[in-house]
């Protein structure tokens, strides 16, 4: 059954290309909080403008998915079901961004960065490819650390094009990993081996 259930999980790594409009919409959401970092002369406004807009992400995938015909909407796995407690329990870092908000905004992109990571290894689990998803997650939140612990003027700007680039880098490993010559054949499938 371990072995079936694996091989449900590379299959749907395969045909959905590892669900990549999602890290791509990431990539773009990033990218437009590091510039808004730039002409925003208020870290407040620029906090409530990340938190407000951060509900964007899986729309603009939406709209990635259909752009670029991946159905990772509509593919339904056994393991599709793990997708819920996964973003629920990332979204447990909200109390954590708003508290710092109150109390110490300058900590907002850093609990942002790190904690919209969190689902990033159990979505590796459901496509069968752990590595490359709990890889993003850890160099996410060792860059994000550095950053904004040895270069304090960049936490607004740098750190969310950082992110951005860590979500384009991932972006580039799914696709290398989700190649077509990278897929094994499964024994009696008819394919030629």
């Amino acid at each position: 059954m371990k072995q079936a259930l694996f091989a449900e999980r590379e299959a749907s790594f395969f045909r959905l290309r590892g669900g990549y409009p999602i890290p791509l919409a990431g990539a773009a959401w990033w990218a437009v909080l590091g510039t808004m970092g730039y002409f925003l002369r208020s870290r407040n406004l620029w906090i409530f403008v990340a938190f407000v807009t951060s509900g964007a992400i899986f729309p603009l995938a939406l709209l990635f998915a259909r752009l670029f015909k991946n159905g990772f909407m509509r593919d339904k796995t056994a393991v599709t079901d793990v997708l819920f407690p996964a973003f629920a329990s990332m979204l447990l870092f909200w109390p954590i961004a708003i508290s710092a908000w109150w109390s110490y905004p300058q900590l907002v992109p850093l609990v942002l960065g790190i904690g919209m990571s969190l689902h990033w290894p159990v979505i590796g689990w459901m496509y069968g490819r752990t590595a490359i998803y709990t890889t993003h997650a850890v160099v996410r939140a060792a860059a994000c650390f550095t950053l904004w612990n040895w270069w304090p003027a960049s936490r607004f700007t740098v750190m969310p094009y950082t992110v951005s680039a860590i979500y384009l880098a991932t972006v580039c490993a799914i696709f290398i990993a989700s190649s077509s010559e990278k897929q094994v054949p499964i024994a009696g499938d008819g394919m030629a081996e």
